[in-house]
């Protein structure tokens, strides 16, 4: 069966940080695109980020870029997501999907809330 396991979400002030964890298990995500995605309360899920698990090129939304870092830990099977300098406006539950190619999103999590207060 496979999974995908969020967590380190919370509450943080404005210009804190937080590292979201994204656990995959039940088959090898080899070749797969590894994404962040968020959803605000009242707004459509958008796109944050995204990795290609084996090649580890990256790519961000204009909104995230340099100040949240996509990773991985191959030996753990897990995928990250560094926010530093966090705003208000970056409050959503976040969520991490995996696919076959970018424009794919084959598997999901249940998704971490985020909270950043002014």
């Amino acid at each position: 069966q496979v999974q995908l396991v969020e967590s380190g979400g919370g509450l943080v002030q404005a210009g804190g940080s937080l590292r979201l964890a994204c656990a995959a298990s039940g088959r090898t995500f080899s070749g797969y695109i590894m994404n962040w995605f968020r959803q605000a309360p009242g707004k459509e899920r958008e796109f944050v980020a995204r990795m290609h698990w084996s090649y580890g090129s990256t790519y961000y939304a204009d909104s995230v870029k340099g100040r949240f870092t996509i990773s991985r830990d191959n030996a753990k099977n897990t995928v990250y997501l560094q926010m530093n300098s966090l705003k208000p406006e970056d409050t959503a539950v976040y969520y991490c999907a995996a696919g076959p190619n970018v424009a794919q999103y084959t598997y999901w999590g249940q998704g971490t809330q985020v909270t950043v207060s002014s």
